[in-house]
């Protein structure tokens, strides 16, 4: 069931009509929808316990979008958990504009907090290396310290998810949704769905694709067609998902001695940072990774400067 039809019974009928929109004729991803109803129904549970009543959008007025910011701020939230609150207000409110339901939206030009700059984490070239290696090697531990044999199939699918990851570049909404068709063996491409269910083509490297042949070549069945790439149990027929892709990247994490909160994302960072610094330009860059705007690409730029700068400091004489 989708995201929107799953809503259909639980809240206000003008956002189920919002949800199956960004759904179905915006393409918008799951993720979207469902951070989307999160936001819009708890704002709908504020403004009822504020004012007595469920709201009713045409009477919405610019004071009580301010006062729901201050009430969001006194719950110290993070300026993004913020942004993606008042970004689903203001998405809805159009949707009802457009739909003739309002003259116009009464959220318009409220300022909401910035979001702060960060530079994105990333790991090291060799920490990549090391953290590629350690589902095998653990697989090896397991065994070697196992009375019975130990089931390799878990450990050559996280190998070949890790490896497609870096190798790719993908979001872990990327990884989770890619089908069997999707992987083209001769000319080492994938097709990926990106955000807005926009299509992109990448290369994968040779270490990914062997990595997936060893885990294909493990399963009870041979993938094709729309099947997934990547199973949650070798004779289920679900595919993996966000959480399992995490769970699974944090056991490894911690079995290298890396830091165990580092998220799936961080190696679509670590993707970015290593091609910058062999010499990729940023147009490819932005293209390999999906990004719709150039800027989105350039924060990768800041953190590759600021290691030369750092090496230049260290390394030269009258630096």
């Amino acid at each position: 069931m989708s995201v929107a039809a799953e809503s259909s019974d639980c809240t206000d009928p003008w956002i189920g009509k919002f949800l199956a929109h960004i759904e179905n004729e915006r393409t918008g991803s799951e993720y979207t929808v469902r951070n989307y109803k999160h936001a819009l129904e708890e704002f709908v549970s504020w403004f009822t316990e504020s004012y007595g009543d469920a709201p009713t959008w045409k009477k919405c007025e610019r004071d009580q979008f301010r006062a729901y910011l201050r009430a969001l701020s006194r719950r110290n939230l993070k300026r993004a958990a913020i942004q993606l609150r008042f970004s689903a207000l203001r998405s809805f409110f159009k949707f009802l504009v457009r739909r003739g339901k309002l003259p116009a939206t009464p959220i318009k030009n409220i300022s909401v907090p910035k979001l702060e700059k960060r530079l994105p984490k990333f790991l090291t070239a060799e920490q990549m290396t090391t953290l590629l290696e350690s589902p095998l090697k653990e697989w090896k531990r397991m065994q070697e310290n196992s009375d019975k044999p130990v089931d390799k199939n878990p450990y050559l699918r996280d190998c070949a998810m890790m490896e497609t990851v870096y190798s790719c570049g993908l979001r872990v909404s990327e990884l989770c949704g890619l089908s069997a068709e999707d992987i083209f063996w001769g000319e080492q491409v994938v097709r990926v769905r990106g955000k807005g269910r926009k299509e992109r083509i990448v290369p994968v490297g040779a270490p990914a694709m062997a990595a997936i042949e060893a885990y294909w070549k493990m399963l009870p069945f041979m993938p094709g067609g729309d099947m997934p790439v990547f199973y949650s149990k070798p004779r289920a027929d679900r595919g993996v998902y966000p959480q399992l892709v995490q769970k699974q990247l944090k056991k490894y994490l911690v079995a290298c001695g890396l830091d165990p909160e580092l998220t799936p994302h961080k190696l679509r960072h670590s993707y970015a940072t290593h091609l910058l610094d062999a010499g990729a330009d940023l147009r490819s860059v932005q293209e390999l990774l999906g990004h719709a705007h150039l800027v989105t690409t350039q924060v990768y730029t800041h953190l590759t400067t600021d290691r030369l700068k750092k090496a230049y400091d260290e390394a030269h004489p009258r630096a």
